[in-house]
């Protein structure tokens, strides 16, 4: 049964699926639609082209669908897409894409977004991500599936996080990272892989080892050129589906992030 607290302001021209509880002084606009079994816990803002998926939560102050923070953006009818099952805390913030962006931003389905995060303009983040408290990323960033960011951490425009990568808190993320790859220091270097996020994924034990040996046949090797030991890897590793998404992505990359120099701290020479 729709439950709106008297004191929330609902466009009448918004569409407000089944089941949905928006609490109080919640702020609902005229071009939002919300999927059926929704909640807006208290004090949501929710504006523009903004559709939202079926049983996501919204927690106190949050803001979705607000204009894109770009002066390339002309005040068109840009658009915010957030999934199904999503989980969006206090002080969230999402804006919609700009016209030469694409028009959308998009949000997959059962993310969770800890209090304080945002999300930018023409940004595309996958299914089952994580984004710590206060990680935030700029505008047109690619997040694939089940990706973690950690806490304060900053991935600036452009950038594309491969599927199930880790971003270590405070981390400021200026490279594309490849898939499964596990993020460290301020400056941010690729660090090893992330087995956590893999052992979470129930991905085999094989798999898993061709991963280790391909990102140390990638990274911690100096011999020959970058593109041979691509090829190399994926001669040797490319029938693990694991490591041809590695292949692809670094093969597709203008500006693959690399591994942290041995014996050196980029967080002081940078």
């Amino acid at each position: 049964m729709l439950a709106i607290d008297p004191t929330a302001r609902v466009a009448p021209s918004a569409v407000i699926g089944s089941d949905v509880k928006i609490g109080p002084y919640c702020v609902i606009g005229p071009s939002v639609a919300i999927g059926d079994g929704c909640e807006l816990v208290a004090q949501v803002h929710i504006t523009g082209h903004t559709t939202i998926g079926k049983g996501t939560i919204v927690y106190p102050f949050a803001s979705l669908g607000t204009p894109p923070q770009s002066v390339k953006y002309r005040g068109g009818p840009t658009r915010l897409v957030i999934g199904e099952k999503c989980r969006i805390h206090e002080s969230v913030t999402m804006n919609t894409g700009t016209e030469d962006g694409g028009g959308i931003t998009t949000v997959g389905d059962d993310c969770f977004f800890m209090a304080g995060t945002h999300v930018a303009h023409d940004c595309h983040v996958g299914n089952h991500v994580v984004f710590a408290n206060n990680a935030v990323i700029g505008g047109h960033v690619e997040i694939g599936d089940h990706c973690f960011l950690g806490g304060h951490c900053v991935v600036l425009q452009r950038i594309k996080i491969g599927e199930s990568a880790m971003i270590a808190g405070n981390s400021s993320t200026r490279e594309d990272v490849i898939p499964f790859g596990y993020v460290l220091y301020a400056t941010a270097r690729l660090a090893g892989v992330n087995l956590v996020g893999m052992k979470r994924r129930n991905i085999s034990r094989p798999a898993i080892h061709a991963v280790r040996h391909a990102y140390r046949d990638l990274f911690d090797s100096m011999e020959g050129l970058f593109a041979d030991r691509i090829a190399r890897v994926d001669a040797e590793y490319g029938s693990f589906a694991e490591v041809a998404k590695i292949v692809a992505f670094l093969r597709a990359s203008k500006k693959p992030m690399q591994a942290k120099p041995r014996g050196n701290n980029p967080d002081i020479t940078d």
